[in-house]
């Protein structure tokens, strides 16, 4: 079925934060958490699962942290949903079955790069002049 749980989109979050301020350097997980309301716990099991994928590599010690291993363009919101809840439509039928190939078309033609785009695009929107 279309299944999706929090896992996902906190996910999402902490990594649109890390190609936003990540540059060249690691950035420390208790940052991106607190910048984006995760709770740590969460965010390191989240992360665990990314590096040994292979989305993002960690560094140890006092400037340790984690950054990209691969451009954030090239990271598939696809990719990222289903290595946390696992593929999307397995055992669907019918309309279900079209449904879930519908979000993952979706998911497949945004990057990391695409959200963290998007956030930026409607920051810009909230802002107003006086």
């Amino acid at each position: 079925m279309l299944s999706i749980t929090t896992k996902s989109p906190y996910a999402l979050k902490a990594l649109a934060e890390l190609a936003r301020t990540g540059g060249d350097g690691p950035v420390p997980i208790g940052e991106l958490a607190k910048r984006r309301d995760i709770p740590v716990q969460v965010l390191e099991g989240l992360f665990a699962v990314l590096r040994r994928a292979g989305i993002l590599r960690s560094q140890r010690g006092v400037k340790g942290g984690y950054a990209f291993a691969r451009e954030p363009s090239s990271v598939t919101v696809l990719e990222v949903v289903e290595l946390l809840d696992g593929p999307l439509g397995t055992g669907a039928e019918g309309v279900f079955a079209d449904a879930a190939q519908a979000a993952s078309n979706v998911l497949a033609s945004k990057t990391i790069a695409d959200v963290v785009e998007a956030e930026r695009q409607a920051a810009g929107a909230a802002m107003y002049y006086i």
